[in-house]
């Protein structure tokens, strides 16, 4: 039994907060019910209880006055203090039967590729991945003749699960299956924890949905990634 298993899936209704009080406890900062990663790492904010108005306050309070944030998953809803902003539709998938496997051309990246890796970011845009998101777990990368064409990596970390995000291909080198190379070997590395690979999509990105329930995960639910930014 993987430790996914034991542990559950409700921890993914809650998946930043999950992690930063488990397995990403080092990258929390943490007031009373509310908890976001440092700011060089992640932009994710989590709370203990999203209905419960001491969060909000608690998460007001660790931001700061005019600050905008995005939440995932909490039902959209006008909170005392907050400005609600824009919301993304999304969805949360999980594997259920992918084939994970090594691949022996990737590459572990570290902080000595950060500057490839953030110059890939911009021109894929696969979501946001700051200057120290590296250390959130292990990124893989494919090159040709040396130069940084893919990647994907391990991002929130709640307990039994760890997502596979980053997942970014180079315009020129697109239609190789190098993002499923990558993906099945990320998840190569989870598996071998006792973990069950999870990742989050854009409802929009239809191609990349397609992609992942064609290589065996399935959708779990979906979601919405909503903006909302303190009272000045």
């Amino acid at each position: 039994m993987s430790i996914a298993e034991t542990v559950g899936p409700g921890v993914l209704d809650n998946p930043a907060w999950a992690a930063l009080c488990g397995p990403h406890a080092r990258f929390a900062e943490v007031r009373g019910q509310a908890g976001r990663y440092h700011p060089d790492v992640a932009p994710w904010h989590g709370l203990a209880d999203p209905a419960d108005p001491a969060a909000w306050s608690d998460l007001a309070a660790l931001v700061g006055p005019g600050v905008e944030i995005t939440l995932a998953g909490v039902p959209e809803a006008d909170r005392p203090g907050w400005e609600r902003g824009l919301t993304v539709e999304g969805v949360q998938l999980i594997d259920v039967a992918l084939r994970a496997e090594p691949d022996p051309d990737a590459v572990v990246l570290g902080a000595d590729d950060v500057p490839e890796m953030l110059d890939l970011v911009r021109r894929t845009q696969p979501g946001p991945f700051l200057q120290r998101t590296v250390e959130m777990g292990t990124y893989l990368g494919l090159r040709s003749g040396g130069r940084l064409v893919a990647m994907a990596g391990e991002r929130l970390h709640p307990p039994g699960w760890t997502e596979i995000s980053a997942v970014c291909t180079d315009p020129a080198f697109r239609g190789r299956g190098y993002a499923t190379r990558l993906v099945r070997a990320v998840a190569a590395g989870i598996r071998g924890r006792g973990e069950t690979p999870f990742l989050h999509a854009s409802a929009s990105n239809v191609a990349a949905i397609r992609l992942y329930e064609s290589i065996g995960f399935t959708l779990r639910k979906r979601l919405s990634f909503t903006a909302y930014r303190t009272s000045r």
